[in-house]
This record gives structure tokens, sequence and C-alpha cells, in this order.
């Protein structure tokens, strides 16, 4: 193909490409174990420009960007980073609904590279996903998205290539309506949400692959922590660590808002009696934060760019690829912006203040997280940690999966609770094709839990956010799901291995996943993993089934998952094409927790 590739391709030849692009993509997903214990390739050495923080804005249809290759530094760490257009984040994209923008993406480095617009409606074959959508980008050629806005909401974008994202390729992007918002505020901030590491991310997927637990430094000893010494046996008996809460923690990473470290101080001003609308965007490439205000109250306005009802909280988590909108009405004086990382290794911190360098006190790291048994899908046997069985929590059961047969042996992680026997590792509640080798853990009795707050947050005192309290603004018209899906999220921690259904992506990349166009599903995700999990789905919008009424399900593109448990969706497949569908920790992904969703048949007009 040329340098500047357009929307004018022929669906065939887009076919074409997307063939052999997908062929070079297993081949790599592949060679990753070997890649990542390669030496730091040449562009990576050598004087290189400095980024600089912050982002600016670029308005308007026509708008260039330009990848390259930087040094970084913030909270004393330093190292090699991805940029566009020089900084960290990228610029922030201010669109406008009701537009067609054209954005041309000039490639600087010496790897193929992309942008995924996340959360944005777009044809498939400019959503940015290399062997799914599109060839990716070549060193020194310029890509055209062009892109009808259909929407408006709080967005942002990212690489889709490599690792690149965690190196600093990812910015804003804010789309304002076609018509006036029937909101009212005074001023607005963008919230970034990220981190930075020194390590290059190929070295970060090695110590991953060596050990799960590498960056974990908040393991129990035998006599410290709050969990009684007949459980930490228990865990350990099973080999599994009750506080892997999350892969890549503080010991390597510095977190940031808008490309700031807390030394930083960086201050969002306003104003006393003003409503400050924040959009909050976590972009980071594996870190949950604990979003508050302290003594500020935080009202939720919008889901992933989409309206809620206003919904009044102390305190949210954010998963990767989220986004929230709030309303908050600060009192006169400083107040800190507390993002904490879940797995409560550091924080990235900033001040809502009315005068400029006026600070509040910053609260300290609260006590690290603890799994239970309900965090290994044993939550009808287990009330500690919300896992309890409520009379609406559904279990895994006849027609959805099957338990675990009478007398089961007891595997690696079996427990047995009130007289009952579960195997920790029954593959025959995965499909018949699911690779054994890449599970360690079947969750045996799982529960809904959209009523629970995040890891670490289900103790706390105060008002915390739930998905049970996301609620649509405007109702929709109610449509029944013509059939059932159930995915499971699977993995294996000790080899570091991470699939849906078993089945890593470069085993799954010519078997996708099939939607008839504006088929409506309901698909249930099992987590049979004792970790967190966002999915995102690319090129739609789906509706939670939170327990709200169905005409009132809110709208999301990525939902947390959380450890030991099962999260339904309903989908109207009605964006055709081929789409991306994964897990948005980042080395997860490329671990293999990622498969293609393929919506068909094009519609007979507007077929791209």
């Amino acid at each position: 193909m040329g340098g500047i590739y357009s929307g004018d391709m022929g669906r065939q030849e887009i076919h074409d490409q997307l063939t052999l692009s997908r062929r070079g993509l297993i081949s790599g997903t592949a060679a990753l174990a070997a890649a990542v214990s390669l030496p730091m390739p040449a562009w990576a050495r050598g004087d290189l420009r400095h980024a600089a923080k912050g982002f600016d804005t670029l308005h308007g249809d026509d708008i260039r960007l330009t990848v390259c290759r930087s040094h970084f530094a913030a909270g004393g760490r330093a190292g090699h980073a991805v940029t566009i257009n020089g900084t960290i984040p990228g610029p922030m994209l201010r669109l406008r609904e009701g537009r067609t923008v054209r954005l041309h993406v000039t490639n600087e480095l010496e790897e193929d590279t992309s942008i995924h617009w996340h959360g944005l409606l777009v044809p498939f074959q400019f959503d940015g996903v290399p062997g799914v959508s599109f060839p990716g980008i070549r060193p020194g050629e310029t890509f055209t998205y062009e892109i009808p806005v259909r929407q408006a909401g709080t967005y942002w974008w990212h690489s889709h290539s490599g690792l690149q994202e965690q190196m600093g390729h990812y910015g804003p992007l804010i789309i304002d309506p076609a018509e006036p918002e029937d909101r009212s505020y005074d001023r607005e901030y963008i919230i970034l949400l990220s981190e930075f590491t020194p390590l290059h991310p190929h070295e970060v997927m090695r110590k991953l692959k060596i050990s799960d637990g590498y960056f974990n430094y908040n393991r129990q000893t035998a006599t410290a922590g709050k969990q009684p010494l007949a459980e930490r046996i228990r865990w350990g008996r099973m080999r599994m660590d009750p506080r892997d809460i999350s892969d890549v923690t503080g010991s390597t990473y510095s977190f940031l808002v808008n490309g700031h470290a807390p030394s930083d101080d960086l201050e969002f001003l306003f104003v006393p009696g003003e409503r400050v609308r924040l959009r909050i965007i976590n972009g980071s490439a594996m870190t949950f934060f604990n979003v508050r205000i302290p003594g500020v109250p935080l009202t939720v306005i919008q889901s992933d760019g989409q309206d809620v009802r206003d919904f009044e909280v102390d305190e949210l988590q954010i998963g990767v690829a989220e986004t929230y909108d709030l309303i908050v009405e600060p009192d006169a004086g400083a107040h800190t912006i507390v993002a904490e990382a879940m797995d409560r290794s550091g924080m990235a911190v900033a001040s809502l203040t009315s005068a400029t360098g006026e600070r509040a006190a910053i609260p300290p790291l609260r006590d690290p997280v603890t799994l239970t048994m309900a965090d290994m899908g044993m939550g009808s046997m287990d009330g500690a940690n919300g896992g309890a069985m409520r009379p609406d929590a559904r279990a895994e059961g006849p027609g959805i999966g099957h338990g675990s047969a009478p007398g089961a042996p007891m595997n690696r992680g079996a427990t047995a609770r009130h007289g009952m026997h579960h195997s920790m590792r029954d593959l025959s509640k995965l499909p018949p094709d699911a690779n054994g080798t890449g599970v360690d853990m079947v969750a045996p009795m799982p529960v809904d839990r959209m009523d629970f707050p995040g890891l670490g947050l289900d103790a706390v005192s105060h008002r915390v956010l739930r998905y049970t309290d996301l609620v649509a603004r405007h109702p929709r018209a109610v449509r029944a799901p013509e059939r059932s899906l159930q995915i499971h999220l699977t993995g294996n921690m000790e080899r570091y291995m991470w699939s849906f259904d078993g089945r890593k992506f470069s085993a799954v990349t010519e078997d996708p996943i099939r939607f008839g166009y504006d088929e409506r599903v309901r698909v249930t995700l099992v987590n049979d993993t004792m970790m967190a999990h966002p999915i995102h789905l690319h090129g739609h919008f789906f509706e939670l089934v939170n327990g709200v009424d169905a005409a009132r399900q809110p709208l999301k593109h990525t939902l947390i998952v959380q450890p030991g448990s099962r999260a339904s969706f309903d989908l109207t497949a009605n964006e055709p094409g081929d789409w991306a569908f994964h897990c948005h920790l980042l080395y997860h992904m490329h671990a293999g927790m990622m498969q293609v969703v393929t919506v068909r048949p094009f519609p007979e007009a507007g077929n791209l």
C-alpha cells in the first residue's frame, strides 16, 4: 500500500491486507516469549529528544499527529518513551459531534505503529488494530483516518501496536455535543491517569514470565497482616498469593496525572462557588485507580462517555480504559485529588485549589488489599469481601455451565468449606477445545458481583460507586436478547498465560466470535481467575445487566469483571466489520487474552 491510506480502499483489498497482517500477528504473538528476552533495540539507545509533560489541544476537522521516540522523566525515574507531537500524554483532540475529521498519523519510529480511538464508533477499517482492522502504519509512512463523529463524551486514544502504550503512546479525546448540553458547570478539567516505568516493556514482560509476582512487594509474612494465620496457611497450601492484586506495581511505576508525578505539584485552579467538571480517564497500561478528593463529594454524570443519572459518592474505582465524568463543588481552599493504585503501592496526585500554590495534605497510602475465598469464585460460601450470595445473585448452574462432579478429586487450589468439596480446576466448565495448560484455576461457584465496589473498597466507611448505581439518564426501547453466549476469562499465573476459554489469541484469530448484523445477544463473562479484568469490546457500546430496569441499563465500552465472578451485558451487534475484544491490562492482552469479534453480513447500503 502507498504512504497515505484513505477510506477509498475496496473491501477485497482490505480483506487481503488483513489476511496478511493477521498471519504476521500470529507469528508475532507466538514469538513474544522469545522476543522479550532480546536486548534493547538500537532505536532505544543514544540521544533522544525530551518529552514535555502535559498536552496541547488540537481542534478542527484536519489534524496531524507524529509518532516519535523520546526520553521522559517523572517521579525520579527516567527512560525511553514513545510520544505523539512530543508530549506525554499526547495532544488532546477536541472534536465536535456531527463533523467528519481526518487524522493524519505519521510514523517516525523504526517499527510499525497505530492509533485506536477508544470508545469511538468508527468504520472498522479505521479502528486502528493491526492484524484485525488494518495493516498498521509502517516506519516513515502516514495513515489518514477519516472518521464521521457520531457521538459526544469523554474518550481517549492509544497505540495498539506492540507495547507502545506503556511507553507513552496515548492521549485524551473529548467530543463536544452538536447541541448544547443541559448540564451546567463553570469550568472543566481533563484528568488522564497513567503510569511510567524506566524499564523497557519487553523487559517488564520478561520479568512477569519469569515470576508473575516479580513486582509484588506487598506479600504477607508469617506473622504480619490481618488475615488469620489459618487462612494464610490455607492459601500457602494452595500455592496462591492473597496479595496478588496487580501484576506491575509502584515498585517500578511512577503514577501520573496528565504526565505529572506527585512531586510535580500539578494544580487545577477554581473560583469558590464554581461547579467544576472533571473528566477522568484511566489511560494506564496496568493500573486500577481508586479516585477520591477527601472532603469533596463526587457527582457521577457520565460513564464511558455516556450520560447516567446523577449519583453522589465519595470515591470510585476506575478500571484501565474506563472514563468517568464528575461534577464537584469544592469549598474555598485546597483539595487533594487522590488516585491511589488499587494494590496501594503508590498514587497519582494533583491539587484542586482556589489559590495558586496552596496545598492540602496528601493522605497516606492505605493498608494493602488481601484477597479472600470470594475472589477465588467461592462467593456463595464466603461472606467476606463482598462475595456473599445475595437473593439476586446468579451462581453458575444448570443451563449456564457444569458444576463439579460429585466426588471430584481435589486439584491445585482445591478447598472444602461447609462440608462441600469443589475442584478449583474443573475443566469441564470450559469449552471442549480449551487448553488445559493455560488454565490453573476455574472458579467453582462464580456469582454476580455488580454491586461490589472494587478490591479494597468494600470495607471503607464512606460512599463508593458500584456498577449497580449506574442508571442510564435517558430510557431506550427494550429489545430482548435473541440468544446467549458465555465466555470464560482464564489464565495460568505461574506461566503468565492469559486467554478466553483457555485459548490464547494466536489460537483463535481464524475462528472469531461471530454475531449476525443487528443480532441481540446477552454475553456473560465468567472470571475464573483471582484478578479483576477490564474487558473492552471495540466498535460497540453494550448495556450492563446490573439489576436496573432494562430500559435504563447503562451503556459502556469497558467492563470490570471482578475476581471469581460473572458479569453480563446485552449487545446489539449493529456495527459491521471485524473488532478486537480483549482484556485492557496491556500485558494480559499481549499474553493472549484477546479475540476477534466479527459482525456480518454488511448491510445493503453504506457498507463502509
